[in-house]
């Protein structure tokens, strides 16, 4: 083989070009080039407009998902935010039933007594909340439980109140609950006041049925249905003005001297959850006057004692 048919140029592997240097020195001067002509020509504004359009319908289809992710989130957090503003708002309620319930019976009592100079001051009942814990299993007996017993201060015969009227009265008290008897419990009356007539009677429970009987009520007493009963306050116990029941229905029965009639209570027999204990009334009543007067023979001799001895001294 002669030497002047050898191919002496190098393989494209060992082939070079500009250097590195050089290169990066050309796409620095493009870079800046380019970089100075767009911000004082415009020059790829158009393009760059271009290119938005075109890609604005993938955007908006890629941030679909997302959107409906947020949405989902937000609506849930709404719907938990007024759950949680309706439970505020019950609770509220239940809170001032008993100042709602005491003011209309209050501003007709104003009316009464307006005319009057001696005018008193009506009693300020003392009230806790509390939370009805579970039902009596008594099968023959309409009783619940609270969770406020002896070391709060919950007194045996306290009434018992929600937002609709009176529920029961306190009949068992523990350390730290206490049992209820709802107005509906065979064993329980509460003396009660017709709004209407503004005569005074007396409501007890029934064996069967969430209902009430007004009791002792002559065939032709002044009773109508649908007429209001609250409570009269005259037992020393529950507050007057009370809402109690409703007349549903009367038989008068020709054959007996009494009527037969069945009442409505104003309040829920079961699914009340908040209620209020007021305190007896008779608690904050001043002393009777037959206690007073116990007292008064026995200071006699002494007074008696006293008033001969100063006869007896001697005058100066």
């Amino acid at each position: 083989m002669l030497l002047g048919s050898i191919d002496r140029t190098p393989p494209p592997f060992f082939r070079q070009g500009l250097s590195a240097l050089t290169k990066l020195a050309l796409c620095s001067a493009l870079a800046v080039f380019l970089m100075v002509a767009d911000v004082r020509f415009k020059l790829t504004q158009p393009l760059r407009a271009l290119l938005a359009t075109a890609l604005h319908p993938v955007q908006r289809s890629l941030l679909a998902p997302v959107e409906g992710i947020e949405s989902t989130f937000q609506y849930v957090a709404g719907l938990e935010t007024a759950i949680a503003n309706e439970s505020a708002a019950r609770r509220a309620l239940a809170g001032q039933a008993l100042r709602v319930n005491q003011v209309d019976q209050l501003q007709a009592e104003n009316a009464r007594l307006r005319a009057l100079l001696d005018v008193r001051s009506g009693l300020q009942v003392r009230s806790q909340a509390a939370e009805v814990l579970y039902e009596s299993p008594d099968p023959y007996s309409r009783k619940v439980v609270v969770d406020k017993g002896l070391a709060q201060g919950i007194a045996a015969g306290s009434p018992v109140i929600c937002e609709a009227g009176v529920i029961g009265q306190v009949t068992r008290v523990y350390p730290l609950s206490s049992e209820v008897t709802l107005l509906t419990d065979k064993d329980a009356a509460v003396p009660v006041l017709n709004t209407r007539t503004q005569a005074r009677s007396a409501a007890f429970g029934l064996a069967t049925g969430d209902a009430l009987e007004l009791r002792f009520m002559a065939g032709n007493a002044d009773v109508q249905v649908g007429d209001l009963l609250q409570t009269s306050g005259v037992d020393g116990v529950y507050p007057p003005g009370l809402p109690v029941a409703k007349v549903m229905s009367i038989d008068r029965k020709v054959d007996s001297g009494f009527a037969r009639i069945v009442l409505a209570p104003a309040a829920p027999t079961g699914g009340v959850r908040h209620v209020l204990v007021l305190e007896p009334i008779g608690l904050q009543l001043p002393p009777h006057p037959e206690s007073v007067g116990a007292a008064t023979p026995a200071s006699a001799p002494a007074s008696a004692a006293s008033a001969s001895h100063s006869k007896k001294a001697p005058r100066r």
